[in-house]
């Protein structure tokens, strides 16, 4: 069941949400309605707020839109959560179904994936965070992380210099992700339907944080990245591939680290993300833009790519 093809089709924008992410999702959704209400869509902005998903889906079945555009971050929203209450009401929605949303949300199994296919990943173990304080859990340096939240949210990097291992935060999760730091230049990847768009060149002071991702100057695009082209065919390929064994849907972004004095063998994929920040000046808008694709474009493509079933 498919988007209907109606001029002006009834969208409801899906923002917010009660992850720690939320102030992102609240900025893209309000972005992407205005984005939707100029190439023509009748657009209702949707708090999925931090009340229970009863009130949200009695709320969804009184407005009967088309389809959902999903443009929640993090747990719940791109979780398969939302997904499954959006399946069960038989409403369209934009992004990935159930299965690939909650497996990209999950950064070991994705590993795992990207190893049954050939795709270069980091190493990287589950441990508890009492463990990830005790002792040095990898020799360093290497990176600590939530393995199922999205962005950059409660990342510690141990490097060469550190004397014991680190202390993490209270709001960190009992169970982390240690993963071997991966050097080099921060590389990314949008697809978009079937087809891998361009590859954007992250240059950022040190660590490329939260801040750098969502403030302005906290980082530098260049666009198209400026790679042999070894390189930047092989992120072309490599994030087409794992949207497609992933069994992702609508737009993705995939995320490279690429060591370049081990050329080729120095490119591995960090992750996939399935809710790629939706504002015009995120990476992925801003990919579509430089292939011709303008921001209500996408939008409005996302919408009629939406369907249940995915």
């Amino acid at each position: 069941m498919g988007m209907s093809s109606r001029a002006n089709p009834k969208v409801v924008v899906l923002m917010g949400g009660p992850s720690v992410e939320r102030d992102v999702s609240l900025s893209s959704g309000r972005e992407c309605a205005a984005a939707l209400r100029v190439s023509g869509c009748d657009v209702i902005e949707t708090d999925a707020g931090v009340d229970t998903s009863a009130a949200l889906a009695v709320q969804l079945q009184e407005i009967a839109p088309d389809c959902v555009f999903n443009a929640l971050h993090g747990r719940w929203g791109e979780d398969g959560c939302i997904q499954g209450l959006l399946e069960w009401l038989r409403i369209p929605y934009t992004h990935s179904g159930i299965l690939a949303s909650a497996l990209t949300m999950d950064k070991q199994r994705t590993k795992e994936v990207y190893a049954a296919n050939g795709l270069p990943f980091m190493h990287s173990v589950i441990v508890s965070r009492a463990q990830v304080e005790a002792a040095h859990v990898l020799t360093p340096p290497y990176v600590v992380k939530p393995f199922n939240e999205g962005s950059s949210v409660g990342i510690y990097i141990v490097d060469e210099t550190a004397n014991g291992p680190p202390t993490l935060a209270n709001d960190m999760p009992d169970q982390v992700m240690v993963e071997t730091y991966a050097p080099g230049r921060e590389l990314t990847t949008t697809v978009v339907g079937d087809r891998a768009l361009t590859v954007t060149d992250i240059v950022t002071d040190g660590w490329y944080d939260y801040a750098a991702k969502y403030e302005e100057g906290g980082s530098s695009h260049v666009i198209p990245a400026d790679l042999p082209a070894e390189i930047f065919d092989a992120c072309m390929d490599y994030a087409l591939r794992a949207h497609q064994v992933l069994g992702c849907r609508g737009l993705t972004r995939t995320d490279f680290r690429w060591d370049e004095s081990r050329g080729l063998a120095g490119l591995i994929l960090l992750e996939t993300n399935t809710q790629p920040g939706m504002t015009p000046t995120s990476l992925a808008p801003e990919q579509a833009e430089k292939m011709g694709m303008s921001f209500p474009d996408l939008c409005r493509w996302m919408v009629e790519d939406a369907s249940c079933d995915r």
